[in-house]
Order: C-alpha cells, then structure tokens, then sequence
C-alpha cells in the first residue's frame, strides 16, 4: 500500500490538506496524519482493495495567509514510499513554481517564497511528483492540489459613484428616501467578516439617519424649512467587520438640497406707500413701484398685482406685475388735473399665481396694502375753450369788420392774465388783426375769395407771467363768393364760315367762364349787341346750358363778296348784381374743302383783301424760289 501524505506545518493553517496519489495498480489511499497511515499499513490487505476500488484521488486545499512578508512552510507533501532514506525526490510544478512557491526535494515541505495579495490572486493551481532517485521512475503518479490565499482584512472599503448630490422637497413627511449610498470592500466577502459592511451617519442628524445594512438615507426630521436652510451635508460612515473595532473605515458627503414648495405667502413690505405724480404727466407714466416679498423661489413666488375690484374700471391708475423682478408697477390711466382733485387713495393687493393649500391657507396666498398718491400742480399753459375755430365772411366785407372772437382761461388756481397775437406765419398777407386783451378777430385787408378762399391763422394765447407759458389754436376763415367778376368767352374764337353755306347753319359753339363761384352754379347767357336793325348775317342762339352758337342766316357769302365779317357777342351772368362782357368775333369767309374744312382760309383771305388771286400769288412765290436758287 502506498499513498501521498500532506502534512499541516504551522497551527496558523486553518486546514490541512492530505492529497493521495494513486498506487501501482491504480489504488487510492486517504490517510490523515501519521497514525491514518499506520493503521492503513496494518489493515487486511481485503478491506485495502475493496476501499482502493471505492474511491478515486482526494485532495485537499492548502492555505497561506496573505500580506506575511516572512518565507515560511506552509506544510507536507510526502508519499508512504518515502522511509527517510532519501530515496524519493519530490518534484512541484504549475503556478508560481519556483518563484512563490518551493518544496524540499527532500521532505517534501512547501514553502512560501514572498508575499502574497489575495486581492490580486485568490488561489493557485499546483501539481506534485514523487520520483525514485535510482531509477528515475515516478513512484507516485502526478497529483494536483490547490493552495488558496487565506484573506486578511487588509483593504478599506470604498464608496461608489460619488459625489452623491441629491433634493427632495421642503416640508416633506419623516422617512422620505432621500438618497442611497453604496460602498465595496476588496476583502473576501466569504472569509469571515473582513468584507461586511455597516453604514452610519458621522454628519446630519437628526435630519437624517442612514439604513445601517443598505445605505439608504432617509429624512428623520419633520418640516424642515427652504426659507431657514436649503443644503445639508450628510456626511456618511462606512466600516468593515460590521463596525467592530479593528476594522478599517472610510467615509463619504451627501449634499442635500430641499427643493421649494408654495409654503410662503406674498407679504407687502409696506402698510403704506406714498406717490406723488405731476398733473401733467402722459397716461401710461410710472408712478411708482410696490414690492411683495415671498419666501419661496421660482414659480412659486410668482404674483400678480391689482386694485381691489370695485376701483379697477375707474381708478386713475393700474398696477401690471414685473414678470422679473416681480414689482407692482403702478402707471397713469388717466389725465389728472390737480385743480380737480389733488390727492387718492386707494387699496391694492397682490396674489400668488400658484396657490398650494397643502401647506397654508388660501387666505394666506394674498396681501393688501394703501396707495396714497398726491397730485402736484404744474403751471399749466391756457386752455382755449374750442378746439377750433370756423368762421366765414363775404370777400367784399368792409376792412374793420369783425369776425369773432376766441377765448382761452388759465386753469391754474392763480388765474394768469392772458394775451392773444396772430402767428405772422400764418398769415402772411396780414389780412387779420386780433385784439391782444379780448382775442376779437377783425378783417384788416380786402378779401378777394378769387385769391384765397381759405385762410387758416393761428392764434396764440400766452400768459404775462414770467414762464410765458402758450398755446395756439387754429380759426378756420371761408371767405364767401361775391358776383365781382364778369363773364367771358372761354377762349380765343376764330369762326369762318365757307362758301355755300347754307342759312341756319351753325358755323361756331360758344362757351363761356367766370372766376366767382356760386352756390348754385354758373348760369351763362348769351346775345347780340341791341341794335336798331337786325343783323342781316347772322344771329346768336342760347342752348340754355351755358353754351350758344353761332347761325348763319343766309346762303349767299363768297370771297368775292366779303371775306370778313365782325359780329358783337355779349355774355351775361346770373349773379346779383348781373355781370356781363361783349367780346367781338371776327368770322372769315373760306373756300372750304368737301369735309368742311378751310385749310387757307387766313392766306385766301389776304390775297383776296389786296385784289391779288390765289393763283397770281402762287406764281410769285415760284418765281421768289427759283431766283434764290440760281443766286447760290
């Protein structure tokens, strides 16, 4: 019988490791320590074999403590062919062989060469051999065995994932989960207590307390309030070998922020705020600001600003909420005139936009406050009692005569006396005169309506006090038409008449114009001059539209006969008076074309006045050219 026999050498070693090796004839012995092995050798060979058949190799772990700087054996490794004659050599080989670990060729003891971290390698795989020196033969078959790195608790534990920040809402209810702290330990969690940890809190109490197992922080601590602190640092503890002493400890910081709720209501920094605003000052100016202070933060400090309800549609003012700094600006609505009243007072009230009434009432989401506003009184310019002015006046109105009268006030409680005057840009032809004391307006030039049928002066007002203060108004003048002016021909006529003409034919339309402008519209008339005879040639005919025409009243005009003839044409108006103008029109007998038309009628009729024939005249002026042509 024959087997390996490993061998414990230090009581340090938790356990030993016996590892037996198979026998010639493939038969395992397991002995445990010297006196196994001699009660093997004297058991009945019977039981050996049955026992060989039953089992198969058996090996055990061999430890060493990790971090011991010193070489030591670590334990035995012998084969129960070895009779302590030196015959055996043993033979180790696989992990760290040769440099972390020996054994005594000899006697079979293994020893630890350096030191050894667990945390680097837990555990290492070996094989051993037991040769016959003389033969070189194994005497055992190879075997292989574990040495594990026993741990030491030689590593701090360390936390994960920080820097931990976390927020949870003010106010909130006791065990509210605020964060969860997570450490590692390198140590061997399965080798006693080197690697459990235990969590406590160093920093925070009694706000907060830490789960000791899982590192969940909780709140411990009820209403803790924004508005009195709105970070806390937990500072958190961590040890191995569940907190006893001896173990190692590291430690980490939790920042706490406490997010706001709407547990503050707007509060008005005043009872009372005092405004003064001048009486001239535009609607829409600022008259001054008022401030609500609300503890909490973001939307839930938002407000808005108003007047209590019954002054909203007739206050002299409104008040709009500064979306960033949250002010109540107070601004004119309306024009103020201090000599009407010279002071208000009035109650405004501001609300929080965002009402929670989880945490106060809803009466406490809103204050009041008191607006006194004094109205300071300006030196005012005057006021005209009309905006304007529109007068009319005929344009043959005698000069002197007077048109009207405008009227301002001083609205000051001193009452300013007041002078009027004409602005000379206005009027430039000084065709107006103001009295300076009473403002009565008089025509100083004759008016012509044909010039100027409008005249827009303007009128200043202006006090005598030392600041001059004016203003102006604008008197709006229509100067009314008058039937001063005579009718007449619209235009230049030049009639002819041509040859053939029949009697009762109209040789010229006749129109006529005047620079007066009646209400109704012009109303022309027209006719011959009287006479005692009747004009044997031709006649005038009124259409009645402020159109007439010129008739011939025979058939029987030739060049021959006359060329020219002179006819008197008077047109008359339907003003009052009546006006009327006699225009005489020259008619030109011609020899007209076909279509009527009497191209040289002007020519024609000269020749013909001088008793030269057309044709006579164009032969001189023939000649006239030719001899200016052989000349150059």
């Amino acid at each position: 019988m024959h087997a390996w026999t490993v061998k414990m050498s230090t009581p340090s070693v938790l356990a030993v490791l016996m590892v037996f090796l198979m026998a010639p004839g493939g038969v395992l012995s397991d002995t445990r320590g010297t006196r196994g092995l001699e009660a093997q050798q004297l058991a009945p060979s019977s039981t050996l074999l049955h026992r060989r058949l039953k089992r198969s190799w058996i090996w055990k772990q061999l430890f060493v403590p990790e971090e011991d700087p010193t070489p030591r054996v670590i334990g035995q490794l012998k084969s129960n062919y070895d009779h302590g004659e030196f015959s055996i050599k043993y033979v180790l080989s696989g992990e760290g062989a040769g440099d972390v670990f020996e054994i005594d060729e000899y006697s079979g003891e293994i020893r630890a060469l350096k030191k050894l971290d667990r945390e680097e390698k837990a555990f290492y795989t070996l094989q051993a051999q037991a040769i016959n020196r003389k033969t070189n033969e194994p005497e055992e078959p190879q075997s292989e065995f574990i040495i594990q790195v026993q741990d030491i608790n030689d590593n701090v534990p360390q936390f994960q994932n920080e820097p931990y920040v976390s927020s949870i809402p003010e106010m909130c209810p006791v065990g509210t989960t605020v964060a969860q702290v997570t450490a590692t330990d390198a140590d061997d969690p399965m080798f006693g207590s080197n690697a459990k940890l235990i969590y406590s809190i160093l920093t925070g109490e009694p706000y907060f307390s830490v789960e000791p197992k899982t590192g969940i922080i909780v709140t411990s601590w009820a209403n803790m309030d924004r508005e009195a602190k709105e970070e806390y640092l937990v500072v958190v503890q961590v040890k191995d070998m569940l907190g006893l002493s001896g173990g190692y400890s590291s430690s980490t910081t939790v920042t706490v922020s406490l997010t706001d709720v709407n547990d503050n209501g707007p509060i008005f920094q005043h009872h009372l705020y005092n405004f003064a605003v001048p009486e001239n000052a535009p609607v829409g100016t600022t008259v001054g600001r008022i401030m609500a202070v609300d503890g909490d933060v973001g939307v839930h400090a938002k407000m808005t600003y108003s007047l209590e309800d019954d002054l909203e549609k007739s206050s002299i003012v409104i008040i709009n909420t500064d979306p960033v700094t949250q002010e109540g600006v107070v601004l004119l609505a309306k024009p103020l005139d201090y000599e009407s009243k010279s002071r208000y007072i009035m109650n405004a009230e501001v609300v929080n936009d965002h009402v929670d009434t989880r945490f106060l009432a809803l009466d406490e989401f809103r204050d009041r406050t008191t607006l006194k506003i004094i109205i300071e009184d300006v030196d005012e310019p005057p006021v005209f009692l009309s905006p304007s002015y529109e007068w009319e006046v005929p344009e043959n109105v005698a000069v002197g005569t007077v048109l009207g009268s405008v009227g301002a006030r001083d609205t000051d409680i001193v009452n300013n006396l007041i002078r009027y005057s004409i602005d000379k840009r206005s009027d430039p032809t000084k065709a107006f005169k103001i009295d300076p004391n009473n403002g009565t307006i008089a025509v100083a030039k004759a008016l012509d309506r044909e010039t100027a049928d409008w005249h827009n002066v303007t009128v200043e007002a202006k006090e005598t006090t030392q600041n001059h203060l004016s203003s102006s108004v604008v008197v709006f003048i229509k100067v009314l038409d008058i039937n001063d002016n005579v009718p007449r021909l619209a235009r230049d006529y030049q009639p002819y008449i041509c040859e053939g003409t029949q009697a009762g034919e109209v040789i010229q339309l006749l129109s006529s114009v005047d620079s007066d402008d009646p209400i109704e519209g012009h109303h022309f008339y027209f006719s011959m001059v009287p006479d005692k005879h009747i004009n044997p040639n031709f006649t005038i005919r009124d259409n009645q539209d402020n159109t007439a025409g010129i008739v011939a009243r025979r058939s029987t005009f030739t060049i021959k006969d006359q060329t020219q003839y002179l006819l008197p044409v008077v047109v008359a108006d339907s003003g009052f008076p009546t006006l009327s103008s006699t225009s005489t029109l020259t008619i030109t007998v011609c020899r007209c074309q076909p279509a009527g038309h009497c191209p040289t009628g002007g020519v024609e009729a000269l020749a013909l006045s001088m008793g030269i024939s057309i044709h006579t005249l164009l032969g001189i002026l023939v000649c006239l050219v030719t001899l200016t042509a052989d000349a150059r």
